[in-house]
Formats: C-alpha cells, sequence, structure tokens
C-alpha cells in the first residue's frame, strides 16, 4: 500500500517535472521563432521602406536629385538652380490676355512689321542659344569654305563638357553649322566661331557688329554658344534677328530640320530637333531656334505662317519644360480664330 502510494507521488513529480519542461522548450522555440520573425520582420520592413522611398524619388524630382547627391557624391554641396533674369525682375508670372507662361512675348507680322501682341517687349534678357542664330549670320557673311574639316579640339570640350562630339571629331564646316542650328550642339557652334580669322574675340566682334548693321540696339553678345548670360536681347530685337536669318536660305532648313544621323568615331549617332513643333510637324515653321539655360529661362524664336500670314514670334523665360512650345500653339490657335480684318495692329516696329 505504502509502496503504491510512492508511485502515485513519483508518477506525479515525474510527469509535473515533463510538462514544466515541455512548457520552457515550448517558449525557447517560441522564444526563438519569434527572434526569427522579428528579425524577417525587420529586414522586410526595410526592403519596404527602400521601396517607398524609391517610389517617391520616382515621382518627385527634387528629392530624386537629393537622394543622388547624398548617395553618389556625399561630400558635394547641393547647388540650386538661380533663378532667371526675368524673374529677378519680377517679370514672371504676369498676366496677359492670352494666358500665356512666357515673361516675355512678342508677335510681329513679318512683312509689315505690326504688332500684333506684346509682352514686356524692350527688356533685353539672356537668350541662351537663340545666340546661335547670329553666329550662323556670322559664318555664312564670312564665305569661309562650308566643304572646309574642322576638328573638335580640347578648347571645344571645355566649352561644354556634355556632347556627343568628343575631342578629335572631324567635321566639316557645314555640318558643324547643321548641328548648331538643329539640334542645338555647344561645341559645333563654338568650334565654329574658334575657326574663324581671328579666333572667339574676332568673332565676337562681328556678331555685335551685325547686330547693329540690323538694328538690335538692345543686345550684346558674348560667345557663339549662348552659354553665357551676357548675351541678351529685347524681344523687339529679336524679332529684327529672325526677320534678318529669315534671309538665309541655309539658316531656315538647317534650323527645321527634323532629325539627322551622323556617324561620328565609327558609330551612327542620331541628332534630333530641339523644337518638338518642328518634329511634330502640325505648325508651318519656317525657322526657329530653342535656347535655354538658367539666367534666361526656355526660349523660343520661330517664323510661322499662320492663315497665310508669315509671323514673327519671340518667348523668352517660359516657366516649364514644354509650356514655350505651347505659348506658340496658344498664338496660333489665337490667330486663326481671328475674324477677317484682324488683330488690329498694336502699333508698327520701326
Amino acid at each position: 500500500m505504502h509502496l503504491n502510494r510512492f508511485r502515485l507521488i513519483a508518477l506525479a513529480v515525474f510527469m509535473s517535472f515533463g510538462v514544466a519542461f515541455s512548457f520552457q522548450a515550448g517558449a525557447a522555440n517560441k522564444d526563438s521563432q519569434a527572434a526569427k520573425t522579428t528579425k524577417s520582420s525587420a529586414k522586410s520592413s526595410a526592403k519596404s521602406t527602400t521601396k517607398v522611398e524609391i517610389k517617391k524619388v520616382a515621382k518627385s524630382p527634387k528629392k530624386s536629385k537629393a537622394v543622388r547627391t547624398t548617395v553618389t557624391r556625399s561630400s558635394d554641396p547641393v547647388v540650386e538652380a538661380r533663378p532667371s533674369f526675368a524673374t529677378a525682375l519680377g517679370l514672371r508670372g504676369q498676366h496677359d490676355d492670352l494666358s500665356l507662361k512666357s515673361s516675355v512675348a512678342m508677335v510681329v507680322n513679318q512683312d509689315t512689321k505690326e504688332v500684333y501682341f506684346e509682352k514686356n517687349p524692350s527688356v533685353s534678357l539672356p537668350i541662351a542659344s537663340i545666340t546661335k542664330l547670329m553666329t550662323a549670320m556670322v559664318v555664312l557673311d564670312s564665305k569661309l569654305p562650308l566643304d572646309e574639316t574642322i576638328v573638335i579640339n580640347a578648347d571645344d570640350v571645355h566649352i561644354y563638357r556634355t556632347s556627343r562630339l568628343a575631342g578629335g571629331t572631324v567635321l566639316t564646316r557645314e555640318e558643324a553649322l547643321l548641328l548648331a542650328l538643329m539640334s542645338s550642339e555647344n561645341r559645333a557652334a563654338y568650334t565654329l566661331g574658334r575657326n574663324y580669322p581671328g579666333g572667339i574675340p574676332a568673332f565676337v566682334d562681328a556678331m555685335n557688329r551685325k547686330a547693329k548693321e540690323i538694328g538690335m540696339t538692345h543686345s550684346h553678345f558674348a560667345d557663339p554658344t549662348g552659354l553665357m548670360s551676357e548675351n541678351v536681347a529685347s524681344a523687339e530685337d529679336l524679332t529684327r534677328m529672325l526677320s534678318a536669318a529669315y534671309q538665309y536660305k541655309m539658316i531656315r532648313e538647317f534650323s527645321t530640320w527634323p532629325d539627322l544621323t551622323m556617324v561620328i568615331a565609327k558609330r551612327p549617332q542620331k541628332f534630333l530637333n530641339t523644337n518638338r513643333l518642328v518634329r511634330a510637324g502640325d505648325m508651318n515653321i519656317g525657322l526657329q531656334k530653342t535656347g535655354f539655360i538658367n539666367a534666361a529661362g526656355k526660349c523660343l524664336v520661330m517664323q510661322a505662317r499662320v492663315n497665310n500670314t508669315p509671323l514673327l514670334l519671340v518667348f523668352l523665360d517660359s516657366v516649364g519644360t514644354q509650356s514655350r512650345f505651347a505659348d506658340a500653339v496658344r498664338v496660333r490657335d489665337w490667330y486663326e480664330r481671328m475674324p477677317s480684318g484682324e488683330p488690329h495692329a498694336i502699333r508698327r516696329l520701326m
């Protein structure tokens, strides 16, 4: 009897010990699994956070730039774009009857010189690559052989670091002129000036002489590319330059060439016209030039025929990437809707 009680007690103690051990082991196992789950969740969370940040970066160009600077060039200072000259003068955002996004605009009848629309027409502002129209006129006036080969050298490379015209590229003067006008190639424009008799100083002098000849009294040119903010002109002066440049058949043709494929360093390179209206082909454009530097904003000048009327169009310091082209379309639509005998001229250019 005592023996049976002892066995029962011993069995109870053993079972209690086993249950306790099993509970502790299970708890330890759960803790281990929980720890693994936590680590896995942490990793998953980290990956998820990265993806979210990437998605945000993709949606926001400003954040994208900040991330790239932090990750790849953490030691470099973040450089913010300076406001345009027009912004500094308080011209940006001014309302006008056509709701244009450009701070400066002008619409002139090429034949009669009648002004149909104007917005800040007399302010001299940086004109960026619109400068290349003057560069082209000076090159063609020089009568230098267009089939003569010129070489992109270290000076040309230094003037603009982003270009498919690598140092040592050989092209004719005519090819350089085409690339400068059509795709706004800065190295091409610079080498045209550098290969002028007397080099860049003499070329710039010729640019300013030409400006005076055609009546550009509120303008100044400082280099063949337009990269320098010292290249300035008023909208009135730009209509005069447009009218003068239109007299050159090669400038008309080259500035409105949609695209071009050239073999450079044994590789075909496709160059596109910087004006999407030219590429689209939905406007009758006889001559054009785009431009952009921070000081100038987005710029566009064109000669276009609307309702069988040759119009000179100028848009400076446009706000968005495409808004200068949208402004040109707004002007076209506005002019096309005009009743017969309108619009009435505001004034006539002298």
